[in-house]
């Protein structure tokens, strides 16, 4: 079953007499339960058809269905709802709220979502552990360093486990032995609860995880890969 069809996705900025083609009709099909990583050069596309994939940003042209569910024909409702309850967002900003300590801002999704305090918080010290920040669940993002509130950043997006994560360079910020936990707590969420990933990265050693990579160049793809 097909998680997501993109169809034909246009996106193009102008940059004073330049026109910056952000995707160049990309049309992709991602199975139910995919792994997949994205890489190319900055300003290849990844970002922008992460966004545009996550309901962020808005198509020139093209369509875009998430289980079956016409995104690019949302209102801001409706896409706010599919955001919070269906697809878990890594950005490279971090994007913590600086008056949150990290558990905090781990459970702040949760919290919208209605769920118990006690299970927030029982949730979120559970996956703060997970990726190594137990004893720090106090802090707030000030406090950490960049990879720390890299994986805060983390935890908030898997904590609801979505059935879609879109992570924008979930690594960079992080050492080989963090990244290898990353990596293997994103393989183990894939492979027992069916949570479709999409990783732009440009870390080879990420891309290793992948079970499908795509290479993007110039808002188009260039390569198309199955491992």
């Amino acid at each position: 079953m097909s998680a997501i069809v993109c169809t034909d996705l246009c996106k193009f900025y102008q940059q004073g007499d330049a026109v910056i083609k952000g995707l160049d009709h990309v049309s992709l099909e991602i199975e139910e339960g995919s792994f997949i990583c994205i890489s190319g050069p900055s300003g290849s596309g990844k970002t922008t058809l992460l966004n545009a994939i996550g309901g962020l940003d808005s198509l020139d042209s093209g369509q875009i269905a998430i289980n079956g569910e016409r995104v690019d024909l949302l209102g801001k409702a409706e896409l706010a709802d599919l955001r919070l309850h269906s697809i878990g967002f890594v950005f490279q900003a971090y994007n913590l709220i600086p008056v949150l300590s990290a558990r905090e801002n781990v459970e702040f999704v949760m919290q919208v979502q209605g769920v118990r305090a006690a299970e927030r918080k029982l949730q979120s010290m559970k996956i703060l552990q997970e990726v190594g920040l137990e004893g720090m669940e106090d802090r707030r993002p000030a406090q950490l360093s960049g990879g720390q509130q890299q994986r805060v950043a983390v935890a908030r997006a898997i904590v609801s486990q979505p059935k879609l994560v879109l992570a924008d360079e979930p690594t960079a910020n992080l050492d080989s032995q963090s990244m290898e936990k990353l990596m293997a707590h994103f393989r183990e969420l894939n492979e027992a609860h069916k949570v479709t990933f999409l990783i732009a990265t440009h870390d080879q050693r990420v891309m290793a995880w992948a079970d499908r990579r795509i290479y993007m160049e110039d808002g188009r793809v260039t390569r198309d890969e199955l491992q």
